[in-house]
């Protein structure tokens, strides 16, 4: 009999990932960013400063294992098709700002390391900064856009369940599959809905930690705001490249009451 894959297996596959190694990483440096401000209010400079490298290295190496990945958004671009031309633009606006997010962010990295003149990097992390906002501002109206409309399609199910239940013409067998068919489809929607949210929580999150790129204030450049924005971004993220399958989450789903009833 096939052994079934546990959680270590399952951790294992999501290392395995380019965005899985990269939610740990930045797991990392936000947490070590914490520490870091954390151990300066309690007076201890020489621990803070070894976080404070921990941070510095995480952030370095992130972008060293990101290389190439703004291939990604420019293939998009390249090949995504839509036939609602509001849609069309808001993939393409959102993946050319992923684009450029990422070519920057490589160049931002040259910077820093001194290949590239480090007096660029801050034009280069800004450019990057102005492009993913502009990828998660886009990215958001599509989930919301998606979001809106499961919640209506969940509804005409229900509505489909309460119709079959009262009085349908249908055998009961037949009723009994058809209702069962509606059920597995509002679970699917809920699925969807609870990966939704995350990803607008991580677009969010992200967000606030570009706003210290291209609007500095005390509040979004404070180490804790940071360092919850950056883990809000990191475990919500996780979800997403750990288990896109409904059944890898039904759980977390049973516990939070999304499974259809």
């Amino acid at each position: 009999m096939a052994r079934k894959n546990d959680s270590l297996d399952r951790f294992v596959v999501f290392l395995a990932k380019r965005d899985g190694i990269d939610k740990l990483v930045k797991t990392f440096q936000y947490t070590s960013k914490m520490a870091h401000w954390y151990l300066l209010q309690k007076g201890n400079p020489e621990l803070a400063a070894r976080f404070k490298s921990w941070e510095v290295s995480s952030g370095l190496s992130r972008k060293c294992f990101r290389s190439g990945r703004f291939l990604t958004g420019f293939n998009a671009v390249r090949t995504t098709k839509y036939p609602n031309w509001r849609w069309q633009t808001l993939a393409v606006v959102g993946n050319s700002g992923e684009f450029v997010y990422f070519f920057f962010d490589h160049l931002t990295w040259f910077s820093r390391i001194n290949l590239l003149d480090s007096k660029l990097a801050d034009k280069f992390c800004y450019i990057s900064a102005f492009g993913e906002a502009v990828s998660y501002i886009c990215f958001t109206i599509q989930e919301l856009t998606m979001l809106t409309r499961e919640r209506n399609a969940e509804k005409q199910h229900l509505k489909d369940i309460e119709a079959l239940v009262s009085g349908s013409k249908l055998d009961r067998e037949t009723t009994s599959k058809k209702i069962s068919e509606k059920r597995a489809a509002i679970s699917v929607i809920r699925f969807q809905r609870a990966m939704r949210i995350c990803a607008i929580s991580s677009f969010a999150a992200d967000f606030i930690i570009d706003l210290v790129e291209l609007s500095p204030n005390p509040f979004v450049t404070h180490a804790i705001t940071l360092g919850i924005s950056g883990l809000t971004s990191a475990w919500t993220g996780c979800l997403g490249a750990f288990d896109k399958n409904p059944e890898g989450l039904g759980a977390i789903f049973r516990v939070y009451g999304l499974q259809s009833k």
